[in-house]
């Protein structure tokens, strides 16, 4: 049996597809006669609401983790993929997906479009942190075993020594959601630059979000608070052939000053009160990081030269 599951429950997503059975709908199970439930299936049909396939549609959908869509406000999913032109007919690879928090709009937004979504999650293997492996794990079981409303993610890998991200010249849109400071610990950044550039078609868009550093303070070459210049993010693009087209400012955040004990993991949604890998603090004091609220970001567009 095959099941969409968010922190270990089953999610039962946006409509019937056989009239009828909105609480109960079905997909059927090849030579056994039984039926087992979709995410797709027990949302029954409303006259309001957004259209069905729209870009509202998907971050509205019910399939999504309430903990995510809790985040909205902060992250802005609307404004910034629209900001970078998203259309539902293009192919998008997402760098690093992690647990999925772009990948439950995109996926159905793409699959109802007859779009393609890539998600380029991390390259395993026998040094791979296992924690990343467990993630990759719950990323297949939960995306990959409800192709009727994810559709057919197709799945690649990004990290140090790993191939190509797509078939070269292929994909529209490709996007860096706040994993830069990651890829510059790891040593391959201008590596993540250069697969994006090569997998993308010429005139195809590169949208970036990261956590964002103030233009006066040093740049830790590791970015080891998870922080990094926006003018050095244009540095790396353009190093790697991109041409700049705009910036917005859908993600800052003026309360961010950047100076956190544990980095930009001090603020939401991870809210750390000890260094990462030690045991929480239940003596700090959460309350001037929690009125910040999540990071001050920047989000920037890229373009592959026609």
């Amino acid at each position: 049996m095959t099941e969409a599951r968010t922190n270990g429950r089953l999610v039962i997503s946006r409509r019937s597809w056989l009239a009828g059975t909105a609480a109960l709908g079905f997909v059927a199970v090849a030579g056994c006669g039984r039926e087992e439930p979709s995410a797709r299936d027990a949302i029954p049909e409303t006259p309001s609401g957004p259209p069905e396939g729209s870009l509202e549609w998907a971050i509205a959908g019910p399939w999504r983790a309430a903990s995510d869509r809790a985040r909205d406000a902060a992250r802005h999913p609307m404004e910034t993929l629209r900001f970078f032109g998203l259309q539902p007919t293009m192919t998008v690879v997402d760098f690093w997906p992690g647990s999925g928090w772009y990948t439950e709009i995109l996926a159905p937004y793409l699959a109802e479009g007859d779009g393609k979504y890539i998600a380029a999650g991390f390259q395993t293997g026998p040094l791979t942190d296992p924690a990343q492996s467990q993630l990759m794990a719950a990323f297949e079981q939960r995306f990959m075993t409800d192709k009727r409303l994810y559709g057919e993610i197709v799945l690649s890998a990004f990290g140090p020594t790993s191939g190509p991200v797509a078939e070269a010249g292929t994909a529209d849109m490709v996007l860096f959601m706040r994993y830069i400071h990651a890829w510059m610990a790891a040593g391959i950044a201008e590596k993540a630059f250069a697969d994006a550039f090569a997998a993308l078609k010429p005139g195809g868009i590169l949208g970036i979000e990261q956590h964002r550093l103030g233009p006066e303070q040093d740049q830790d070459p590791a970015a080891a608070s998870g922080y990094v210049q926006e003018a050095f993010v244009k540095q790396l693009a353009a190093e790697a052939g991109f041409a700049f087209v705009a910036g917005s400012e859908i993600n800052a955040n003026p309360d961010d000053d950047t100076d956190h004990p544990f980095g930009v993991d001090t603020l939401a949604p991870l809210r750390l009160t000890a260094p990462r890998g030690e045991p929480a603090d239940p003596e700090f004091d959460r309350t001037e990081y929690d009125a910040i609220g999540e990071s001050d970001r920047m989000t920037l567009k890229f373009r592959k030269p026609e």
